[in-house]
Order: C-alpha cells, then sequence, then structure tokens
C-alpha cells in the first residue's frame, strides 16, 4: 500500500534518523536525536511531537450527541461545550473497535479523534451507524495537523505564544481555541506522555509554517522535537495502550484495565450486553505491567511463562555464539501463561518495562515469571501500573508548579531533575489515543 505523508513529512524527512510506516501505513519519524535524550527532554523541559496520523472525525447535526452517546461506552450527554473525554467503542461482542477522545463545540457539532490505525474503520463504523439518525459524518483527517507539545514547561512555553486563550484556567481535558504566530488553533489540555501537555489542532494549510514557529519560539524553554521511539518509552511508563500491539476487537475495556471509563448507567449502548455479561463471569487474563530483568526490551508476541524450576548445575556451552557462558539457571514451564505486547526500557525509572497479556492466576503484583527474550528466559516480575507517577500528578500540574519551573535555568539539559511529580483523571484519558490519542 502506499505510505501516507502528515504535513510535517518535509521536516521528518530532512531532520529525522529514520522514517518508518506505522499506524495508518503514515510513514513516522523514530527520533531526532538520541531517542533517551528526547525521553528525558519531554519529563524535564518540553517536547514537540507530529501525532497528525490521527483520525478527527466530524460529527453534525441534531442526532449527533445521540449517536455518539450510542456508539461510545463513556457518557457523552452530561458533556459540556469545551470539554473532551476518553471512551472506547465497542462492536456487539464488547471487542473494543477504538479508543478515541470525543470533543464537544455544543450540542449539534462534535469531533471524534480516533487512533491511527484503525482511522479508517472507525470512520466506516461511525458512518454506518449514522444512517436514519440525523448526524452527519466527515473525516476531516487530511484538512487537520496535530503537533503536540508536552512536558512540564509546555504551559510556560504556550503561554508565550498563545493568544486568546487562558492557558491558566484551562483544566485538564478542556480545550479552546487561540492563534499561534496569527494561525488559527484548538487547544486540547490532553496528551499521551502522562505530562503536564497540550494537542494543537491546526489547519493542514498553516501546519509547516507553525511547525517551524514553535521550534524557533520553543527554544529557549529547552523544546526539543522527539520521535516515535520516546514516544513509545513515554507512554509505556504509564502504561497507555496503543490500539494494535495492546488493545483490539479480541479485548473488552475489561481486559485493558479501562472499566472505569465505561458508564452502564446508560441504558443502552453498542455493547452494553456483552460486557455486562463479562462483568459478571470473569476474565481469563488481563493485561499487566511487567519489570524485566534485562538491558534489553522484549519484542510483541514474545511468550511469558511461569516458572517451572531453578537449576542447581549449570553447564558452561562449549560451541557455538554463546561458548563461554553458562546455560540459564531459570527454565519456563511446559505452557505459556501470557504473551508481550509492548516493551522498552524505562529511562525515567531506570528499569525495562514490558505490558503483556496474561492469565488471571499468574497477574498479582510481585508474581515471579519468565519472558522470553531473544531465545533466553529473563526473570520478569509484575508490578503496579503505572510505572512512574502513579498519581497522575504531573498532567494535573497548576500554575504555581510553573513558578518552580520557571525559577529553572531557561533551557535544563535533557538530564536535569525533574521539580514536578495527582489524582487519577476522571472521565478523561489514562492516555490518549494514542500515535493515537487515545492510541495514536
Amino acid at each position: 500500500m502506499t505510505e501516507r505523508r502528515t504535513p510535517f513529512y518535509d521536516y521528518h524527512l530532512r531532520s529525522a534518523r529514520d522514517l518508518i510506516k506505522g499506524g495508518g501505513e503514515f510513514m513516522f519519524p523514530t527520533s531526532y536525536a538520541s531517542p533517551v535524550e528526547e525521553h528525558r527532554n519531554v519529563r524535564t523541559n518540553v517536547g514537540m511531537q507530529d501525532l497528525s496520523t490521527m483520525g478527527e472525525i466530524d460529527v453534525k447535526g441534531p442526532g449527533a450527541e445521540r449517536l455518539l452517546n450510542r456508539l461510545l461506552v463513556n457518557e457523552v450527554l452530561d458533556l459540556q461545550p469545551g470539554q473532551l473525554r476518553y471512551s472506547t467503542m465497542c462492536n456487539e461482542a464488547g471487542g473494543v473497535v477504538d479508543d478515541v477522545t470525543v470533543y464537544k463545540f455544543d450540542d449539534e457539532h462534535f469531533m471524534v479523534v480516533a487512533s491511527s490505525g484503525p482511522r479508517k474503520k472507525s470512520v466506516r463504523w461511525i458512518s454506518d451507524h449514522a444512517r436514519g439518525s440525523s448526524a452527519y459524518v466527515t473525516d476531516v483527517t487530511a484538512a487537520l495537523a496535530l503537533p503536540v507539545i508536552q512536558g512540564p514547561r509546555s504551559r510556560l512555553y504556550l503561554k508565550s505564544v498563545v493568544e486568546d486563550v487562558d492557558l491558566d484556567s484551562l483544566r485538564f481535558f478542556r480545550f479552546a481555541t487561540g492563534r499561534i504566530g496569527g494561525v488559527e488553533v484548538i487547544v486540547s489540555r490532553s496528551g499521551y506522555t502522562g505530562e503536564l501537555g497540550y494537542e494543537l489542532y491546526v489547519p493542514a494549510e498553516e501546519a509547516g509554517y507553525l511547525w517551524e514557529h514553535i521550534l524557533q519560539t520553543g527554544k529557549e524553554f529547552g523544546l526539543r522535537p522527539y520521535g516515535l521511539e520516546a514516544m513509545q518509552s513515554l507512554r509505556i511508563e504509564k502504561a497507555l495502550p496503543l490500539y494494535g500491539p495492546d488493545i483490539g476487537e479480541s479485548q473488552t475495556p475489561f481486559h485493558v484495565g479501562l472499566e472505569r471509563w465505561i458508564s452502564f448507567r446508560k441504558r443502552d449502548f453498542v455493547g452494553r450486553e456483552a460486557l455486562l455479561r463479562m462483568q459478571e463471569q470473569g476474565l481469563d487474563e488481563r493485561w499487566v505491567g511487567l519489570i524485566l530483568q534485562s538491558e534489553a526490551p522484549a519484542a510483541p508476541g514474545d511468550a511469558v511463562h511461569s516458572i517451572s524450576d531453578v537449576a542447581t548445575f549449570r553447564e558452561l556451552v562449549e560451541n557455538g555464539a554463546e561458548a563461554g557462558q553458562y546455560e540459564d539457571d531459570l527454565m519456563p514451564g511446559e505452557s505459556r501463561v501470557g504473551r508481550i505486547t509492548s516493551s522498552a526500557r524505562g529511562h525515567t525509572v531506570g528499569e525495562t518495562l514490558a505490558l503483556a497479556y496474561v492469565d488471571t492466576a499468574h497477574c498479582w503484583p510481585g508474581r515471579n515469571l519468565l519472558v522470553e527474550v531473544g531465545g533466553h528466559p529473563v526473570l520478569a516480575r509484575v508490578a503496579p501500573t503505572p510505572f512512574f507517577d502513579p498519581e497522575w500528578s504531573r498532567v494535573r500540574a497548576k500554575p504555581a508548579d510553573d513558578e518552580r519551573q520557571a525559577r529553572l535555568s531557561p533551557a535544563p539539559g535533557p538530564g536535569a531533575p525533574s521539580t514536578l511529580g495527582a489524582p487519577a483523571p476522571s472521565n478523561g484519558s489514562p492516555h490518549n489515543g494514542s500515535p493515537t490519542g487515545g492510541s495514536r
């Protein structure tokens, strides 16, 4: 299939270390410098990423609110204009069609932001259900670009360039319209890094100018672009699911730990009966976090085993590439108890992290398991998630926290210690949707 390109493709082609094809057949920049430095810069200063691969679906008409309330498992009817909310869309069997964010402009105008990979499927899903509903669905992805500004200094920076938006009063999971360098933007306080951050919806025709404007004006705040590799390590530290590897129609919101964003108070939504049955019957596996005793991350699909035995004697390998090394001291059980979905080095927490579906009998925190990494069994421990900032305080940082950031040097280095460190979001995304907002 022909590759797809975002409005920032020319910049990525000139500046990125590499481009790879990802969700939705888009070309993603892997990094611009060191992925480790980019990760740390987002945690300490401010970073910018291109998430224009996500899908924007415009839903208008007198039946728009009713349509979305039936398709999303979360509540829509109590949304206020200027508010956004995270949710999954499920099929009749309860499987996740996509995890999305819905923006409310007014009672007859919404925007659904879909994940990169299933964007076209999500457009068709909403359009098919819109027939006869007095709602009109338009895929406006090509008309918009989505640069995101993330990090503890993001508000400090944006206050220096954004006009017509009071960023000090813009709460988490709220949005407003404003201007940056004369370009009209929607400023959404949201993101996919677990940091204070903002997502900017920009007309595609003005995206290139705005990207360069942000790069230039953000220098004194330590703003640097970051790519796919840093995005992965940042979101894995926060255990934010990515549609495709971590979540799909084979899983329900219960499997991924997203049940808090299901509103069973609604009398009708697609998948409701199946999800109620799942709630009553229980699960055979859950999505959990693992800390690996390995410098190298696991690969998606790597097997997770229980520990069968510990060798009391290990022979020295005499031949082959591993000559001179001892045999493995841990032996996996005969049957798999899970599979890895995502893994990366957590540069903030200093551990190698993984996310995996594990049989419920083995998914309690502290349980020791084995993961096959590169053909060798590696000890892994089930750990509570998120691995970083479990109180979610950083995404909810207040303007008073900015004052502490302002007292730092104008552009602290990427390895500088963080000064920030909030309650789990209510009706917001544990992520969002990813290189989608929801899933990215």
